[in-house]
């Protein structure tokens, strides 16, 4: 059993109560295919109890599920057995920071609108720590300098081997906003102009001349999944991460960021227009 299970943990057993519920059958018939009582099932799907690869075929073939990638892709999920380096802060950081890091370890490529915030994965570490620095109640001195490396090491996975593909839409008042100061600021907005000329990072920029903007404002994560049923949308909140994957949410939050897409600079433009403001600071 697992006290306190990972969001990937949960999103397995989520997986399979919708397959269940899909196929119209009841937790006691679930348990009778894999010979367990009941609550091994609830478990399971609360994503408390460990199951395996096997298990979850067997019960994807009788849910009469026919998608063979997606079964596979919940096969891997319940194969991980290797903890990640982000489980060395367990105990010392919230839970859903870890999250965040698992999933982005694990995405197919991932996505980010930033408003008033430069996005992590690309942030410099003087710049991070004005962010966590202006955080509300101030933290420990332990506490902004435990998530300023956390959120370094979280920049692992754009390096080689894994080299995850990324696209940042980030709007222009993000840039404008000092966090530690002009100094600070003007080394983080050169620094994204360098990194945004890596082969796998695209990085665009939505002017405030633009008309409107969509949604609430907050930061938006979407990482792609092996398969599209295993997209994920992690959005940023005052009480921390929330993580959503309901098909209904993950086509809106496609659709936001299709419309960023289409109002944003091109990478070449967007890398002049950042530039323009480094040197006006």
């Amino acid at each position: 059993m697992r006290s306190a299970p990972t969001e990937r943990q949960q999103r397995l057993g989520a997986e399979l109560r919708k397959l269940r519920v899909a196929a119209g059958v009841s937790t006691q018939y679930a348990a009778g295919l894999l010979g367990l009582d009941r609550a091994k099932i609830s478990n399971m799907e609360a994503g408390t109890w460990v199951t395996s690869a096997e298990r979850v075929r067997t019960l994807a073939s009788n849910y009469d599920c026919s998608d063979h990638a997606y079964v596979e892709a919940l096969a891997a999920l319940a194969e991980e057995k290797e903890s990640g380096w982000w489980e060395q802060y367990r105990g010392t950081l919230p839970p859903g920071l870890l999250d965040i890091a698992e999933l982005e370890w694990h995405a197919k490529r991932v996505l980010t609108g930033q408003i008033v915030h430069l996005p992590g994965l690309l942030s410099t570490e003087e710049y991070a720590r004005a962010v966590f620095d202006a955080g509300l109640p101030p933290m420990s001195r332990l506490e902004v300098e435990l998530r300023v490396k956390h959120r370094m090491e979280r920049q692992r996975v754009l390096d080689e081997p894994k080299s995850l593909p990324y696209a940042g839409y980030v709007h222009e008042a993000a840039l404008r906003m000092q966090f530690g100061g002009r100094k600070v600021t003007r080394a983080q907005l050169r620094y994204l102009c360098v990194v945004s000329e890596r082969d796998n990072i695209t990085l665009r920029v939505i002017p405030v001349g633009c008309d409107g903007f969509p949604g609430a404002g907050h930061a938006l994560l979407y990482a792609e999944g092996p398969v599209p049923q295993l997209d994920t949308v992690q959005l940023d909140s005052t009480h921390g991460p929330e993580f959503t994957h309901a098909e209904a949410q993950l086509a809106k939050y496609r659709a936001h960021l299709a419309w960023m897409d289409e109002h944003s600079l091109a990478p070449e433009a967007s890398r002049d227009f950042i530039h323009a403001i480094a040197r006006d600071l």
